[in-house]
């Protein structure tokens, strides 16, 4: 699972400061809870084996949410379940986390990157049988013949009034994920991974709509990472639930399996199978908590809101010049790309295709094809599976 966005109890009180707060995000702190208590319910009655969570696991990097979320992990632990965590943009060394207590929401304590591994010690730091001493990454064994290589790509290092939401993968880092494949390789180890940012683009003109959920230089790195034997990423940040892919020179692929948030509509999480050959992926959705039988539905009407807003600020952001029918019919058409998007195996009608045709105009495109456009780049989101032998 991914995204969790945790606001800790005693930091979300009623009142003024909290009610901005969740108008502004359309976040309400009290379901969010419910649907996370749920989700590690569903999780434990499927007797798993391993939980891995893709970052952004509090709010705002709240040193109080972080250690009310290690409560409920550990809980799940100690019922024998491997969690493996890693960080996002939102949970290390965030200058203006704060609290929603009062009128006015107030500075609170954050935490360091070294606070970070120490306090997420028992789900993924202390077991690992590697450690990248530039990052927060680190290396796990599943098996002895499955390795989980988990990979920083926050810049939290570079973080002034707030975090930043880009992400990148250092020198350091890449090389010493390269040198653990390598090694792999030479052992017959299968190794998956698993990060924050985006890997691979998701949808079309991602990099141009949204480059900051992908890491930064993702095509190389794609490539490298697929032609050094890695055959899936796990990776969330986006808050949609698809599956995505890079084929290299070489022919070698990797999937991207990014997982949406269980903050937002669809409020996913994935089941996964795996043997020496292959990996099955089943996505579940949270439909209802308790006191919320339309759980689904409201968050559904949520999204809406907040794409259209979303939508608007990134034609903003671009400067192109649109007339204003022009600019509201995108802005429009984005948002219900981006509400089909984060459910996963999304489909377009025949009108659909026409508006993208005018978009893929309006930023230049001139071998946009419609005929062979895919809104949904293969393979399925929501259930699959894909084979992990290396031709």
């Amino acid at each position: 699972m991914s995204d969790i966005h945790f606001l800790g109890t005693d930091l979300a009180q009623s009142g003024e400061a909290l009610t901005k707060y969740e108008n502004a995000t359309g976040r309400n702190v009290n379901e969010l809870h419910a649907v996370l208590d749920e989700t590690l319910k569903q999780i434990e009655a499927a007797s798993v084996n391993a939980l891995l969570i893709c970052g952004d696991l509090t709010n705002h990097g709240e040193r109080g949410s972080h250690l009310e979320l290690i409560r409920k992990l550990t809980s799940l632990k100690q019922k024998g379940i491997r969690i493996y965590v890693i960080p996002g943009n939102h949970d290390v060394n965030i200058p203006d986390a704060k609290a929603y207590v009062g009128d006015e929401s107030s500075p609170i304590q954050t935490v360091s990157a070294k606070e970070f591994a120490e306090l997420y010690a028992p789900f993924g730091y202390s077991g690992a049988i590697r450690r990248d001493s530039a990052s927060l990454s680190y290396l796990s064994a599943l098996t002895d013949s499955l390795w989980l290589l988990s990979l920083d790509s926050n810049r939290y290092n570079e973080y002034t009034a707030t975090s930043i939401s880009g992400g990148r993968l250092l020198p350091q880092t890449v090389q010493w994920a390269m040198d653990i494949l390598s090694e792999a390789r030479s052992k017959n180890i299968t190794v998956l991974g698993m990060m924050h940012h985006g890997l691979v683009e998701h949808m079309p003109y991602q990099a141009t709509f949204f480059p900051n959920y992908l890491v930064e230089d993702w095509k190389k790195l794609s490539t490298e990472f697929a032609d050094a034997g890695m055959p899936v990423v796990f990776t969330g940040h986006f808050h949609a639930n698809d599956i995505s892919s890079l084929t290299s020179a070489n022919g070698n692929t990797i999937y991207d399996v990014e997982t949406g948030s269980l903050s937002q509509y669809p409020l996913p999480y994935r089941l996964i199978e795996i043997d020496s050959n292959t990996l099955k992926i089943d996505s579940h959705f949270i439909q209802s908590v308790e006191g919320v039988p339309n759980l689904q539905e409201k968050y559904q009407e949520k999204m809406e809101r907040y794409a259209k807003a979303s939508a608007e600020a990134q034609l903003s952001r671009l400067k192109i010049p649109l007339a204003e029918e022009t600019r509201r019919a995108l802005s429009d058409l984005l948002s219900q790309i981006n509400i089909l998007h984060v459910a996963g195996d999304e489909k377009v009608d025949a009108e659909t295709t026409e508006a993208i045709q005018k978009l893929a105009e309006s930023v230049g495109d001139e071998n946009f094809d419609a005929k062979s456009f895919q809104l949904d780049f293969p393979p399925a989101d929501n259930h699959l599976t894909l084979s992990l032998k290396r031709e």
